[in-house]
């Protein structure tokens, strides 16, 4: 581990001192900071040292810090640092570190940190770190359909018994982090400088790497082109545990996404996609390899974002022969515009579309979100529908359901989220599964929205793991 050390007054962490803090903490992996005592600063010290102690060790790029109240050459000696930094202002004049530096092999370094700065191992910590800090449990809804948390518990320990098979829509997401510089001069255009890209699995392929990390055996039929991003898919599903079968169709690219963003926000989103129907020679293809896997099977997910991976002839096919089969069917179909309908996958055991969606498929802006999981169940022969509506949570329709049960609602379970995408996909795969080994579906629908919570936790689509529900729901 490379452990960097800084030293100084800290009276107030103004940008220079920050700028030099990020750089030391990326110059190494440990960043160890000693704040000058009222005794040894004298009169540079305008701030009584408590407080300038407490206002370093509340940095996030300081691992540790503390009083300095002997000769720096004495901490230097004891600590023994690979790297000591100073400010760029110190370069060209007497340092006492350098002697003690040179007996042990450290190495003294000057820089003020850059006004536009990189730093790719705090950037990776962000994408990577979750933060389930916000999500709550509604209690209610749990008493309200007599469950607990330990029927769930036993729910999730039966979910690695299931084989899943999905088919659907490949996409891969790309995260490009930028520095925000402004305002361009000549237009009123942003001006960004990309400092660390991160590529993540989406669209079906991230439905199939939840089912794989929570435990069941996953197939995946889906199309890819011949090209860089297809191949990081391929890499990525194995490297999840997922069984991948890829139709390859040169004509068309992977389905990637692009999204630029700056101080956590995404600023823009670049598709580079393909749109119109696989021909009827890759339907064929995929239905063939389907069909030699069903009869093992326990579900059949249909994960659609309309780019052409599963025209009707297709889909219909599919449905036809898991029915035989007496495979749980389960199907979301995601409408970035005014194309999709959900309701083209026709008797479903699990439809799971957002409000837009739904009123999309059955043409109707006006009426009430109960009339319209309702119809919607109507119209598709589906069993249940998760109607999700985004920060508001989720209407579940049970279409056998009893009494006033029949529709409910669940609150959405995090408050705070960092990144809303894949969080439909968490609820369809767990929803799903559960359902499958036994939960009714208002179980299914909280140990859904619980998984969703977990996945808009952390930035980018990071394949779910048993793990983390587990843990969410430990007592």
């Amino acid at each position: 581990m490379r452990t960097v050390f800084v030293s100084g007054n800290f009276n107030v962490l103004h940008p220079g001192h920050l700028r030099l803090l990020r750089f030391a903490r990326e110059a190494g992996d440990r960043l160890m900071v000693g704040v000058c005592s009222d005794r040894i600063a004298g009169s540079d010290a305008f701030v009584p040292e408590s407080l300038r102690l407490e206002g370093v060790r509340a940095n996030g790029w300081v691992e540790e810090a503390f009083l300095l109240d002997e000769p720096i050459e004495n901490v230097i000696r004891r600590l023994k640092p690979d790297l000591v930094v100073k400010g760029k202002e110190h370069e060209c004049s007497f340092n006492k570190e350098v002697a003690v530096l040179q007996e042990y092999g450290g190495q003294l370094i000057f820089s003020s940190g850059e006004v536009t700065f990189s730093s790719l191992d705090l950037i990776q910590r962000h994408l990577s770190v979750a933060d389930y800090s916000s999500i709550i449990y509604p209690e209610e809804f749990a008493s309200r359909h007599d469950f607990s948390k330990s029927k769930l518990l036993k729910i999730l320990s039966k979910i690695a018994s299931l084989r899943v098979v999905i088919v659907g829509d490949l996409i891969v997401d790309e995260y490009i982090t930028c520095e925000a510089l402004g305002m361009s001069q000549e237009d009123p255009s942003i001006v960004v400088t990309p400092i660390d890209n991160k590529m993540f699995l989406g669209g079906a392929g991230i439905v199939a790497a939840h089912a794989s990390g929570l435990g069941a055996k996953a197939e995946f039929f889906s199309i890819a082109g011949q090209d860089l991003a297809g191949e990081f898919a391929e890499a990525k599903l194995k490297e999840f545990g997922v069984k991948s079968r890829f139709c390859i169709d040169p004509a068309r690219p992977t389905t990637l996404k692009q999204r630029v963003r700056a101080d956590d926000k995404t600023l823009l989103r670049i598709s580079h996609l393909h749109q119109g129907s696989i021909s009827a020679e890759l339907q064929d293809r995929i239905r063939s390899g389907v069909s030699d896997v069903m009869s093992e099977a326990d579900v059949l997910i249909f994960s659609d974002f309309n780019y052409g991976c599963l025209p009707q002839r297709l889909v219909s096919f599919l449905i036809n022969d898991a029915k035989s089969h007496d495979v749980f069917l389960a199907a979301d179909s995601q409408s970035s515009s005014q194309v999709g309908d959900v309701a083209r996958f026709s008797g479903m055991n699990l439809l799971t579309p957002t409000e837009r969606e739904a009123r999309l498929s059955l043409r109707n802006q006006e009426d009430g979100l109960v009339v319209i999981a309702e119809q919607l169940a109507d119209k598709a022969k589906a069993e249940t529908i998760f109607l999700k509506l985004g920060s508001e949570g989720l209407i579940l329709h049970v279409k056998n359901g009893v009494g006033e049960n029949r529709t409910d609602r669940v609150t959405s379970l995090n408050s705070h989220p960092r990144d809303v995408a894949g969080a439909g996909d968490s609820l369809l795969v767990v929803g799903a599964l559960a359902q499958a080994v036994g939960a009714t579906p208002w179980e299914a629908g909280y140990l859904g929205s619980l998984a969703a919570a977990i996945q808009v936790s952390r930035v980018g689509n990071i394949p779910l793991s048993a793990e983390a529900l587990l843990k969410e729901l430990a007592p």
